[in-house]
Formats: C-alpha cells, structure tokens, sequence
C-alpha cells in the first residue's frame, strides 16, 4: 500500500487536489527516510529533488510554488512559481493562488499545514502554522487576507488541517513567556500541554469560517513515527510536504 501522500478533498470541490506528504514513498534511508522534500536540512540536493519530481509526476501538478517559512504572518498572493530544483527564497508562511495547475507547497515537521479552498474551486490558499502562528493568530488573519484579496466572504471558505503535533506531546515547559495569559484556556497545567489542534481550529472561526467548513486529520506527528518526521522527536529530520492545487 502506498502511503507517502495522504489525500484529501473537500466536499463538492472536485477540482481542487488535497495531499499531505508522510516520511514514505522515497529510495533513502537514514534521518531523511524515505520522502524528505526540503532543501533546507542537510539532505543529499539529488535525493530531494528527484523526490520532488517524482511527486509532480505521480501527482500531476504543473508548477511547484514554495516558500522560506520564517514563523511568521506574512501571506504572499499570485507569486510566480518556483523552480522545483530551489529552495523558496520569498520569506512568508502563506500562499494563495488562482491559477489552475499550480501547487501551493508547506513543508513540515510537527507544525500544522492548513489548506484553504473557496467553495466556488477558484481560489486556494495554503498556511504553515507552527506554535509562533499561533501567537499571531496566523490562522485568523490568513484567512482574512485571503478574503480580502479575492473578495470572500469568510463563510464560503473551507478549511482542513493536516498532521501536525498532537495535544499530548505538545508540551511548553515555558507557556507562559511564550504563549501567555490570552492563551491559558488551550493550556493544561497538570500536564504542560497545549490543544494547538482546538486553537487553530477557534482561530479559523474567529475568521468567519463556518464550523462545517472546518477539517482536520487528527494524526500526530510525534506518536507516528513509521508515518511522519517530527522535529520534538528528533531535531535531524525531513520535512513533509502539504500540498494544493486547482485542477486544469
């Protein structure tokens, strides 16, 4: 069974691809086992790319668009693709396009990936959201800003989270520095926990999506070590690949 992707589709949107990689599916062996896709930890350049290109193959995706992901708020609208050979250059954690055939890439060890998709199948965004997106409430106002770009309504967005670290291993020792009091109702002080998963999804919410249009794929990253790199687990790792498109 081929488990290196995980596809994904919203209801009624048949024209809108969905896939969120897994640590399966290349030729590797060792940290990088067996898909890594990122340019940026110290994996062979041949092994990645060519691993990326038998995504695109196998996929069927035209173009490769990706990012430098830097923990930010920053959301980057009808970016020229980006040669599947390099690393993203333009530093933001969210893309969003309109142009049929080209896949919107977020890599990821733990942090969670959510994919955005208009019910009409036109527009389609894509969030890399670690704990610091969080924070900035990245989730609520990527969604605004895809709105207001293509002049949305919030209502008519959907959204679905990928695997990403699970409330039992999300542990922050220093909560209250790095989340604060404004957080406190997703922390659990018996066990230093935060629920990043019911967080995100609060924060998409606060946006205007409707709680029907909320996904997620309730896989931990940490606990699945056959399926998923985690940087918790083990900081020398891959990364994974979430990705969306508009079919042509």
């Amino acid at each position: 069974m081929d488990l290196s992707y995980i596809p994904f589709r919203f209801p009624g949107l048949d024209k809108v691809n969905c896939y969120f990689g897994t640590r399966m599916g290349g030729a590797e062996k060792g940290p990088y086992d067996n898909a890594n896709i990122s340019l940026e930890v110290g994996d062979a350049p041949e092994h990645v790319i060519n691993y990326r290109r038998n995504l695109q193959r196998e996929l069927g995706f035209e173009t490769w668009q990706e990012v430098r992901q830097v923990h930010g708020p920053q959301m980057i609208f009808e970016p020229e693709p980006t040669d599947i050979a390099v690393e993203g250059s333009i530093e933001a954690d969210g893309i969003a396009t309109s142009c049929p055939g080209r896949a919107l890439i977020i890599k990821t060890a733990d942090c969670q990936p959510i994919l955005l998709a208009h019910a009409s199948g036109k527009y389609v965004a894509a969030l890399h959201v670690g704990w610091r997106g969080n924070v900035l409430h990245f989730p609520t106002t990527g969604v605004k800003a895809f709105c207001r770009e293509y002049d949305l309504p919030p209502e008519e967005v959907l959204a679905v989270r990928g695997p990403s670290l699970g409330p039992a291993w999300s542990q922050f020792v220093n909560f209250h520095d790095e989340f604060g009091k404004n957080f406190r109702d997703y922390y659990d002080p018996d066990t230093a926990s935060v629920d990043l998963w019911r967080l995100t999804r609060d924060q998409l919410l606060a946006a205007g999506v409707r709680p029907s249009h909320i996904f997620g794929l309730d896989l931990c990253t940490y606990s699945l070590p056959q399926l998923f790199f985690s940087y918790r687990r083990n900081r020398n790792c891959g990364r994974m690949a979430s990705m969306i498109w508009i079919e042509k």
